[in-house]
């Protein structure tokens, strides 16, 4: 019986795939982890069963099923995700050479072996009873949903086939009425006053740089005992520098959206459907008022619909890797130094008598994290290949920074740099890259305020503050208000607020950072993480069971949010 062919080679790459992670041991934890196996079994024994007299239909059934969750191994063992469609919506164009990293003859040799199990398991299950086994199958599917609320699987119960069916599947959450989501009742320390910069860099020249994948705990900056981005830390000195930034998605083209427009992503909305999302961003508001606008990316506006972003929001000049060129070139764009001396050429072609706003999207720092010559840290592992394309990408921040006082407008010149979002290196169990999970590296950035000649010493802010925050600070720094639809707020205004996040790549989880408290919510599974991260800044200790009552409102709190952020997108 094909069905239990297909039940062998699940289990087989069940050994091979998520198995090979560490999972928590105990009686609840078979049918917790292995459910969803056995759901699919279930399922293609009932289709042999109605198709018994198709015998060809039945083995290319069997073989679909089974040669994807084999082609899933890699994957798992890598992201402990099997691949989502929001994961298959980024497999292609410039993720090549991201994916092409992980094509090692140690993840072909474990395919192989799923392959062959493929082919074996038809024999093989001659000799085995189907009856009993089938029975066996039912009941770890029954106890599945039981067992899981006893065992947090972290999403690892999923196979290639749900994972892929229930990302496409609509997640119907509770609506509920819009309200001030990131209004705190928590007491927090004195902030700093900084309502005297209002108005103070009015007519100023305006440079936005969105760091790639550039984690906050990371820098020198923020008190890494080696600092990836000197030239950072300098122009620091005399600076704005805000503790506690919070990208609102971990992702670099929705997370942009945030940015540019003052407004959440929405969940399940892929970046290519954003271009019907009107929203009057941040280069409009100063196209408006005089500015000449530019946006500049050292990668592609093909990467994941970033077209749908960027296009029609103000800027009058839109140059990738493909426009500017390069003298390194790789799937994901080009040379920093090249895209710098671009930047600087549009500053030149301009009138000295109109101030300009340019964006700065470099792509240094992007997995797989390569850089056109070796850099000052040991390269032996990702992260220290990593480390070196944020030092290369610092040093290009520094050019543009010399190149800006080469022509005298150092002086007139307003900073805001920021991290799109942080990366992982396994720092919590399954947490790699920046996309699945909201644990600090992945949400926590950089933000520095520079304004050379107005601030005499480093200023350092400790309230928590969110992405969705740039463009109205940028209007208050320059004395203009900020346009009603903005639903970020000015830094500049000391009131302590909330910051909220979500990631859907994966598994559906939202978070927020309130005061000390950290919260991050699974919404498909209904358990939530508290964590006091003043305290415990590896968010290592989970302190939901000490707070039960505070996790589920909060959690209410994530749930709503994500709701009507997505009600309001598709309007």
């Amino acid at each position: 019986m094909r069905a239990v062919s297909l039940a062998i080679v699940l289990l087989v790459v069940r050994v091979l795939g998520p198995a090979a992670h560490e999972m928590p041991a105990g009686l609840w934890s078979v049918p917790a982890f292995l459910w969803h196996d056995a759901a699919v079994v279930l399922f293609f024994a009932l289709f042999e069963f109605n198709c018994r007299q198709h015998t060809r239909l039945v083995m290319a059934g069997y073989a679909v099923i089974a040669v994807y969750a084999v082609a899933n191994i890699p994957i798992e063992r890598a992201l402990w995700s099997p691949l989502t469609w929001p994961m298959w919506r980024a497999a292609g164009g410039p993720l090549a050479d991201s994916i092409r990293h992980y094509a090692s003859w140690s993840n072909a040799g474990l395919v192989i072996i799923g392959l062959t199990s493929i082919l074996a398991a038809p024999f093989l299950d001659r000799r085995i009873p189907p009856r009993p086994v089938l029975a066996g199958i039912a009941i770890c599917a029954l106890l599945g949903p039981a067992a899981a609320a006893r065992v947090d699987t972290q999403g690892r119960e999923r196979n290639a086939w749900t994972a892929l069916v229930s990302s496409v599947m609509p997640r119907t959450v509770m609506v509920t009425a819009p309200r001030d989501w990131r209004a705190t009742d928590q007491s927090s320390p004195p902030a700093e006053d900084l309502a005297w910069l209002r108005g103070t860099a009015a007519g100023r020249n305006i440079v936005l740089i969105s760091l790639e994948s550039t984690a906050a705990g990371y820098l020198g900056l923020y008190g890494s005992r080696e600092d990836v981005a000197p030239n950072l830390s300098r122009l620091a000195q005399n600076a704005v520098v805000f503790d506690n930034a919070y990208a609102v998605y971990p992702e670099s083209i929705k997370g942009l959206f945030s940015i540019l427009c003052s407004r959440p992503p929405a969940v399940d909305m892929s970046a290519d459907r954003y271009a019907s999302v009107s929203c009057p961003s941040i280069a409009a508001e100063l196209g408006s008022r005089g500015y000449r606008t530019a946006l500049f990316h050292s990668g592609r506006f093909g990467y994941l619909g970033m077209e749908a972003v960027v296009q029609g929001r103000g800027y009058g000049v839109l140059a990738d890797a493909g426009d500017i060129g390069g003298v390194h070139d790789s799937s994901f764009g080009i040379d920093e130094p090249s895209t710098i001396a671009a930047i600087l050429r549009w500053i030149d072609a301009g009138s000295a008598e109109r101030p300009f706003f340019v964006t700065y999207l470099p792509i240094a720092g992007h997995h797989p994290y390569e850089t056109p010559s070796r850099g000052p840290f040991p390269d032996h592992d990702e992260f220290g290949r990593y480390r070196n394309a944020l030092h290369y990408g610092d040093a290009a921040l520094g050019d543009l920074i010399h190149g800006l006082q080469a022509r005298g407008l150092d002086q007139r010149t307003l900073w805001i740099i920021l991290g799109d979002h942080g990366e992982a290196f396994g720092q919590h169990e399954g947490n790699y890259g920046h996309t699945f999970h909201l644990f600090d590296e992945n949400v926590r950035v950089p933000f520095v305020v520079a304004a050379p000649g107005l601030l005499a010493h480093a200023i350092r802010d400790r309230r928590v503050v969110s992405l969705l925050d740039t463009a109205p600070t940028v209007l208050d720094l320059l004395g203009v208000p900020a346009p009603r639809q903005y639903e970020g707020s000015s830094m500049l205004d000391g009131r302590p607020r909330r910051a909220l996040f979500f990631t859907d790549y994966s598994l559906m989880l939202a978070g927020l950072r309130d005061g000390p408290r950290k919260i991050i919510s699974d919404l498909r599974s209904g358990r939530s993480r508290w964590f006091d991260v003043e305290h415990d800044p590896a968010e290592k200790v989970d302190l939901a069971a000490r707070h039960p009552e505070e996790t589920r409102r909060y959690a209410r709190l994530l749930a709503e949010w994500v709701a009507v952020t997505r009600a309001d997108r598709r309007r």
